[in-house]
């Protein structure tokens, strides 16, 4: 499930990643760790991939805008990184990673007449992909998809 803070914290992210000419791919707060650690992946689309630059001068930026909202009031980590070269998830060390991201999945044959699926990732085995709806478990049939990607959109 999505931190209740993530939608603000990317409405703040945006703007500074646009700025950078970056873009957000997604953030994820982690309240189970000590201190919490706020993720925030970044994508620059102007290049096959995201360097280590990149994350530090959207790191500088968005902790500017963090401190000055104060939204966060406790002690945190912030971390930038980079989803990788393709926002495509294919091996298992991706399904983990990105576990609670927005991902789009494409599906061979439709399922509850669908072929496409748009939700929060929530894991994956040998025979199901889940995905969070709107606080609702959708479970895809694994041989059905074709492709999870990390996605921009919002579950409609």
């Amino acid at each position: 499930m999505t931190h209740p803070l993530i939608p603000q914290i990317l409405d703040l992210a945006a703007p500074v990643a646009e700025r950078l000419g970056l873009e957000i791919v997604g953030a994820v707060f982690q309240t189970n760790q000590a201190p919490p650690v706020l993720r925030i992946d970044v994508r620059n689309p102007s290049q096959h991939d995201t360097g280590l630059d990149d994350c530090e001068r959207m790191s500088q930026g968005i902790e500017a805008v963090l401190d000055a909202t104060d939204i966060i009031p406790d002690a945190y980590v912030l971390e930038i990184s980079s989803p990788g070269i393709s926002s495509q998830l294919t091996s298992d060390r991706d399904f983990i990673v990105f576990k609670g991201f927005m991902v789009e999945v494409h599906l061979s044959t439709p399922h509850r007449g669908k072929h496409q699926w748009v939700g929060q990732l929530i894991r994956r085995d040998d025979t199901t992909l889940y995905l969070n709806q709107k606080g609702k478990s959708i479970s895809l049939p694994w041989k059905a998809v074709e492709s999870v990607q990390l996605s921009n959109q919002s579950v409609d």
